[in-house]
């Protein structure tokens, strides 16, 4: 497994993993997939000098991706924190992909200026759940029953990793 910058070409594999995601519900808090120049917009936001999106290919596909993204926005005194997302395709699940693509954004971070990670998830995801554990993400704070999908209540938890 290779992972590297993602590219404009890359866009449509993201997209896919991540309507997969929407799909399976309660990995993400959209519900409706999303549409290509929803991810343009949002790719053309991830500078690669400052928020960058990998890749990981396996076979020649892409099976993943992760994000450092901006938390809070032009919020001076959090400049040195990322969101972290990441996403693996439905068929490559379960292969260490998850894991690759964690550790990767854990050794990049402090390259990009980051000291402190923050992944904010639901928690109906152990899987996710899990992952950032291993990585030694801790709980930092919960959002009670504020997600709403098909009729279901979901936390809103925040866990982070200070580099």
């Amino acid at each position: 497994m290779k992972i590297r910058n993602a590219l404009p070409e890359d866009l449509p594999a993201i997209n896919d993993i991540y309507n997969q995601a929407v799909r399976q519900r309660f990995c993400t808090a959209h519900l409706e997939p999303l549409d290509m120049e929803k991810r343009e917009k949002w790719f053309a936001s991830h500078d690669p000098g400052r928020f960058p999106v990998f890749v990981i290919e396996s076979s020649h596909r892409i099976a993943g991706w992760v994000s450092l993204g901006a938390y809070r926005k032009d919020r001076q005194a959090l400049a040195h924190v990322a969101e972290v997302s990441y996403y693996v395709d439905e068929k490559e699940r379960g292969k260490g992909v998850g894991s690759k693509l964690l550790e990767h954004a854990v050794y990049v971070a402090p390259k990009f200026g980051f000291s402190v990670l923050i992944a904010i998830l639901l928690d109906k995801n152990p899987v996710s759940i899990g992952l950032l554990k291993k990585f030694g993400f801790e709980s930092w704070g919960v959002m009670p029953g504020i997600a709403l999908i098909d009729g279901q209540e979901a936390d809103h938890l925040y866990y982070g990793l200070k580099l």
